[in-house]
């Protein structure tokens, strides 16, 4: 996982996120749209969700939490992503092709 590239993060003990400014260049509204899925997804069962791009240029999504963390809702969240890849089938093609022609192939 170390190759991985953080798009977007968003941590619900912190409450806070994080947007990569490596993807500055995407247009406002999909920026918007992809700190709002990740911000409402810890939201609702908490934990840190991210979006991130693996070494093939897949995007990936990935959620933990500390053991500590009671409020965490693992079911739940397992439910929002499937529903979430569901429903962004077409964002998040774009976010991989967008990665590999404007990111990856600056940074390879």
């Amino acid at each position: 996982m170390e190759d991985n590239k953080i798009l977007c993060v968003s941590n619900a003990e912190l409450k806070q996120y994080y947007f990569n400014p490596k993807f500055s260049s995407l247009p406002d509204q999909i920026q918007k749209e992809i700190i709002t899925l990740c911000v409402d997804h810890t939201a609702e069962n908490g934990g840190i969700f991210s979006l991130e791009f693996n070494s093939e240029g897949k995007l990936q999504i990935s959620v933990k939490c500390s053991d500590e963390n009671t409020f965490f809702d693992q079911i739940g969240s397992e439910l929002k992503i499937k529903q979430m890849q569901q429903e962004k089938v077409e964002l998040f093609r774009s976010l991989e092709l967008f990665y590999q022609v404007f990111i990856r192939s600056k940074y390879s």
